[in-house]
């Protein structure tokens, strides 16, 4: 069988060129059970509508049937909540005080690693003696003994 009109309607189709009745004829065609092979693979396109009319549609009355559910129900009633501005703080309250903990431990803990003990028990209330040179003796404080002694300070090999 010749089906030269259908395919002359599918080429008019691709390029948008069909009027409704000619994709009404396309429709009816491959809705047959006995299509060519060659044009089956259109079937599907086309028989969609017929697919579509067969699934299941909401019904007239099911918008009086939902709005019959909603007023049987009985509406709650919602008391609104004030919020001060502290409660709505309080998050970052908490998360400073986090950060200032660990800033407290860290601190405390750098400072443990880097001083050593000087007195024996490690006690508080020891005062901490550093041993180095005396502000108290200088070349001033020297040549004021040399003086005191009599002995000239070239033979000590001072040095200004």
């Amino acid at each position: 069988m010749d089906y030269k009109y259908i395919n002359q309607l599918l080429e008019r189709y691709w390029n948008c060129e069909t009027s409704l009745e000619e994709e009404g004829i396309l429709r009816a065609f491959f809705s047959q059970k006995d299509v060519p092979a060659e044009l089956r693979q259109y079937q599907s396109l086309f028989a969609y509508q017929q697919m579509e009319s067969k699934a299941k549609h909401l019904g007239a009355d099911f918008d009086s049937k939902l709005l019959a559910i909603i007023n049987e129900e009985e509406p709650v009633k919602v008391k609104a909540r004030t919020i001060t501005l502290t409660q709505r703080l309080m998050p970052l309250f908490k998360a400073a005080a986090v950060v200032a903990i660990f800033l407290t431990l860290g601190n405390a803990a750098q400072e443990s690693f880097q001083t050593k003990p000087t007195s024996p028990a490690g006690m508080a209330g020891y005062n901490k003696v550093e041993k180095g040179a005396s502000v108290a003796l200088g070349d001033s404080a020297v040549i004021d003994t040399l003086k005191k002694s009599g002995e000239p300070a070239a033979s000590l090999n001072i040095i200004k």
